[in-house]
């Protein structure tokens, strides 16, 4: 099969890191469906792929708000027809506050979205995938799924250790089970998008761009890397966290954490 009648999928593709991964996969030559909420922005997208794509390539738009379970669902069924051989679960948000007084109602909807849909769509693009004999899944985590806890952005740090622990418990399973099938997670640390924003923080490191991360995120997939980090910086960052004390590790993150609140 030619690499224009394979499909890469990418969730959350309106924007940042996920427009990069769709830019990515078209230039190699993949058709590609871009899942996200904003319409718009998916159109402009798909005009702007057509300097990356070859003839024959593909460029299919679904509209989605994956935080709701039947249109995860729709969603999966769909994707049944084509051949998806790599699949970028990429959309969620974060927030940040102080628990006690952050909003109940976004912090529910970043749990149906940052984990709900995401386990979801991982069994679902997985069991199709051992249908298929292959495919490779990328779940975008954040290095704060690393870390033991995150004071003020208390929800979404734990949304990223799920998926940590989520991807790197399937990732063993599939190892032992002889498959060919990867999955991996991305975890970076800071990063130019629109996350700023939408989390209410602002980042006291500077963030490197949505084009390195999404193109080393391939690069390592490609290499079957299981937790894919980039930048040497947050490497070390991450490897000197295992020689701290958890409370004062905690402690520090706590700190870090109210230089970002806006």
């Amino acid at each position: 099969m030619r690499r224009a009648k394979k499909y890469a999928v990418i969730t959350g593709a309106s924007s940042g890191i996920g427009v990069e991964f769709a830019k990515r996969f078209a230039a190699e030559g993949y058709s590609v469906v871009l899942v996200a909420r904003r319409e718009a922005r998916l159109k402009k997208l798909k005009e702007e792929l057509k300097d990356y794509m070859d003839t024959g390539t593909k460029c299919l738009i679904m509209k989605a708000d994956l935080g709701d379970y039947g249109e995860c669902k729709a969603l999966v069924d769909k994707l049944k027809k084509l051949p998806v051989v790599i699949f970028i679960n990429n959309a969620g948000f974060g927030d940040c506050g102080a628990f006690i007084e952050t909003d109940l109602s976004k912090e529910m909807d970043m749990i149906d979205l940052n984990v709900k849909a995401l386990h979801f769509l991982t069994k679902k693009m997985l069991r199709q995938f051992k249908r298929q004999g292959c495919g490779y899944l990328l779940n975008v985590a954040s290095s704060a799924g690393i870390i033991p806890a995150g004071p003020y952005m208390a929800t979404y740090y734990a949304t990223k250790s799920y998926v940590v622990s989520l991807t790197r418990a399937i990732a063993r399973e599939l190892y032992e089970a002889g498959s060919n099938i990867y999955i991996g997670c991305l975890c970076p640390g800071p990063v130019d998008t629109e996350f700023n924003a939408n989390a209410n923080v602002e980042f006291s490191m500077k963030g490197i761009s949505a084009e390195y991360c999404a193109n080393y995120a391939v690069d390592m997939m490609k290499k079957r890397k299981v937790v894919i980090i980039p930048t040497f910086i947050m490497k070390t960052l991450m490897f000197s966290g295992r020689f701290i004390p958890q409370s004062l590790y905690v402690a520090n993150i706590s700190k870090r954490q109210k230089q970002k609140m806006w």
